[in-house]
């Protein structure tokens, strides 16, 4: 049965994808255009195309399906999922506004998360029971991985790149490697529509379940990607120029060989995850490639005291983002 309050989680759901896209824009074009390859608009125009593409491709939903099952079922409400959207949209916004590249992914599965154990700990049961251990081991797990694959991944392929064209005029390969960080950009925005998206697809399926329209057995009605891919492409659009500033030049100075690089492995390791159902934060992959490239010029090349700052904004996302859901969902528990 459809009600007023499915509506306005669904609706909420889109809001909260259409924000990831604008938070996350910088994931995808801020090498690009830290070194003047396109315009800001052109870029973030170029970078939504590619989102919206990965619909046409990314038709498993296996991301979807992991993020759906964060949370036991029967621990599952309407206003469970209000109250994780609420705070995940809450800790998106903020960290935006203060230019911080944290996790979409993560502020929303700790949202989800903190909102289910809440529930399920005033009706007598415990945080492990209201979870799914197994699925919520493998998100937590490549906080630390996923960053530190796109690290590694950068440096290969810098290191590879370097050697290659070592004989060829700076000049020409300059040109070479702006017109190669087009299809680099466009690959990690790809593989960035095509994870980000379905976990805001997760999130709708389970509303549905928990309302009684579909069951959790069914297939995702065909109307869940199309719109969720069209809300992240949309925000994209929007762009996210306090987050680009933080990714394109204050963690390290960025070339168009090291923006290849970077946006290469990033997209390499968003693929690789995708394939294995694991919903990884675009953020975090970036930022490790970027890393990458700037620990194969000297160790000094990456500013690490912002590198911290970032690292910070991580750790914290997941609980804060489970606290705030937590909090929310008590209010509801008392007026609703």
């Amino acid at each position: 049965m459809v009600t007023t309050l499915l509506v306005i989680v669904i609706i909420m759901a889109i809001a909260f994808d259409y924000i990831n896209g604008f938070h996350d824009a910088a994931n995808s074009i801020a090498t690009v255009v830290s070194t003047k390859v396109l315009s800001p608009f052109h870029a973030v125009l170029w970078a939504a195309l590619f989102n919206f593409a990965a619909y046409f491709y990314f038709d498993d939903h296996k991301v979807a399906n992991t993020v759906a099952k964060t949370v036991v079922e029967n621990y599952i409400t309407i206003h469970v999922i209000l109250a994780g959207l609420i705070a995940a949209i809450s800790w998106n916004l903020l960290t935006w506004y203060y230019g911080i590249p944290s996790s979409s992914s993560h502020t929303l599965i700790g949202g989800f998360a903190g909102a289910g154990v809440t529930y399920a700990m005033l009706n007598g049961a415990t945080a492990a029971d209201a979870l799914n251990l197994g699925y919520v081991v493998k998100i937590v797990s490549f906080i630390v991985l996923a960053p530190i694959i796109g690290m590694l991944i950068s440096i290969v392929i810098t290191l590879i790149i370097v050697n290659l064209s070592r004989w060829s005029k700076p000049s020409t390969a300059e040109k070479w490697f702006k017109a190669l960080q087009l299809l680099s950009s466009a690959a990690l925005s790809f593989t960035h529509g095509g994870n980000d998206a379905q976990k805001v697809m997760g999130i709708i399926f389970v509303a549905l379940v928990a309302n009684g329209v579909v069951n959790s057995s069914d297939p995702m009605p065909e109307w869940i990607p199309l719109v969720c891919y069209g809300a992240i492409s949309l925000g994209t659009m929007s762009g996210g120029w306090r987050i680009v500033k933080t990714m394109g030049t204050k963690i390290t100075k960025v070339t168009p060989l090291e923006g290849v690089a970077a946006e290469t492995a990033g997209a390499i390791t968003l693929g690789i995850t995708e394939h294995f159902a694991i919903p990884v934060s675009t953020t975090h992959t970036i930022t490790g490639s970027i890393i990458g490239v700037g620990v194969t010029k000297r160790m000094s090349a990456v500013r690490w005291g912002v590198t911290i700052n970032l690292v910070w904004a991580w750790v914290l996302t997941i609980p804060v983002s489970a606290l705030l859901a937590s909090g929310i969902y008590l209010i509801f528990n008392l007026f609703l």
